[in-house]
């Protein structure tokens, strides 16, 4: 394991859990009770349906501490910070579209089971997901429900909310949209908010965000929206981005090169997706060659999995796209410039809190270079961050090596 400083302190290296990327079986105490909201909360949605506002609640698992410890160890994650049993929730909520329409999302809620009235509070940020069904409300042993679960069990609130499109949110996810991104997280945690204090409880207003993959650039644009008092509440408590491409012209770019494990789903998902958001093409031929361009645009429909997508698709993007389509990617010009700039650019801006960055060398998904241009930007800002390199793993070992760390940070924020 070794270290990157490129401005503030260096974080000592403490012990990190060996963990291995599996999925948490469905453990005792899983529920699927539905209730709906408070008599007070469903009237006041009912007269105005404000953004944040709770639609449904589900309890998905009720566990005591030693269970929680259980699924921790499964997955194969130190359980030496959890301490107290877990509850989480499916919350449905309201919220907007990328257009700014009514519309709903999903989150998970997840809170201790202790005797505190006030929680600190997780917004997490999960990764790239294709499937509706694999995201952290809906599914039990999604990795993102078992980091639920660690953060809880460490003595946190959590909203961890599935964006738009996904888990029980209609529609088709706009995958990488920064505006998207922001309003489904910060209406998420006014849901939670809600929630909680339902319960007679509270939840604190500086938030502590952490995302992984996809989650990481998430991270830094909530980040940013709560630093600029996008909420007349919540303030920006900490940030702690994992694996993130921060530089999505070249992490599309290498996709397009074959440079990347899984090149040709993860720029098929990006084509199909910003196309239906900006227009990069016209007809699907003319992105991608004969057969596939009868077919990869309903592959990624939100309800097919990542390994029935993966079956389906040629082994590179060479044999997938058409040159034409390649050479667009590597060469970005008009709104497909102007839209990659945006998400080019979720670190350039001063942090007023601790920012913990956290990547792998070994990582062939996202290039740890990824990080290093996150920490350039807030360098060059004059942010006080860190970027730890959690050593020659992969992607999905990244945020397990890396989440003992966070839960340390965000358990000692002030």
């Amino acid at each position: 394991m070794t270290f990157t400083r490129l401005h503030g302190r260096i974080v000592a290296s403490g012990a990190l859990a060996l963990v291995c990327a599996v999925t948490v079986s469905a453990g005792t105490g899983h529920t699927g009770t539905q209730r709906s909201p408070s008599p007070s909360l469903t009237n006041a949605s009912q007269q105005t349906p404000t953004r944040g506002s709770l639609v449904s609640v589900t309890l998905v698992a009720d566990l005591d501490a030693e269970q929680v410890e259980a699924r921790l160890e499964k997955a194969g994650i130190d359980a030496a910070q959890a301490r107290y049993g877990v509850r989480a929730h499916r919350i449905v909520y309201r919220t907007i579209d990328r257009e700014g329409r009514p519309t709903t999302a999903s989150a998970l809620v997840a809170t201790p089971k202790n005797h505190r009235q006030d929680l600190r509070v997780v917004s997490w940020l999960h990764g790239t997901e294709v499937y509706r069904g694999e995201v952290a409300s809906v599914n039990d042993r999604s990795p993102d429900r078992t980091t639920a679960l660690l953060f809880a069990s460490s003595g946190l609130a959590v909203s961890a909310p599935d964006y738009l499109g996904l888990g029980e949110g209609p529609g088709i996810h706009p995958y990488g949209d920064p505006k998207a991104t922001v309003t489904a997280s910060l209406d998420a945690l006014r849901a939670t908010r809600a929630f909680v204090q339902d319960a007679g409880r509270d939840i604190d207003r500086k938030v502590l965000v952490s995302g992984f993959s996809q989650g990481g650039p998430a991270t830094m644009l909530l980040g940013r929206a709560l630093n600029q008092g996008a909420d007349a509440y919540f303030r920006l408590g900490a940030l702690a981005p994992i694996g993130g491409p921060f530089d999505l012209s070249g992490f599309e770019a290498a996709a397009a090169d074959d440079k990347l494990d899984r090149s040709p789903l993860y720029l098929a998902y990006f084509a199909t997706a910003w196309n239906r958001m900006y227009g990069l093409y016209d007809s699907p031929g003319q992105a991608f060659r004969a057969p596939n361009d009868k077919k990869v645009e309903k592959l990624f429909d939100g309800n097919h999995t990542g390994g029935e997508i993966a079956d389906a698709l040629p082994p590179t993007s060479k044999a997938l796209f058409t040159d034409e389509f390649l050479n667009k990617v590597r060469n970005p010009k008009g709104v497909l410039r102007h839209r990659l700039h945006a998400m080019d650019t979720t670190c350039d801006w001063r942090p007023e809190v601790p920012v913990h960055l956290f990547h792998a060398t070994g990582d062939k998904d996202v290039p740890f270079t990824n990080s290093q241009l996150c920490g350039a930007q807030l360098d060059a800002k004059g942010a006080d961050f860190e970027l730890t390199d959690v050593g020659d793993v992969d992607h999905n070992t990244t945020v397990l090596k890396a989440l003992p760390h966070v839960v340390h940070d965000f358990m000692t924020a002030r």
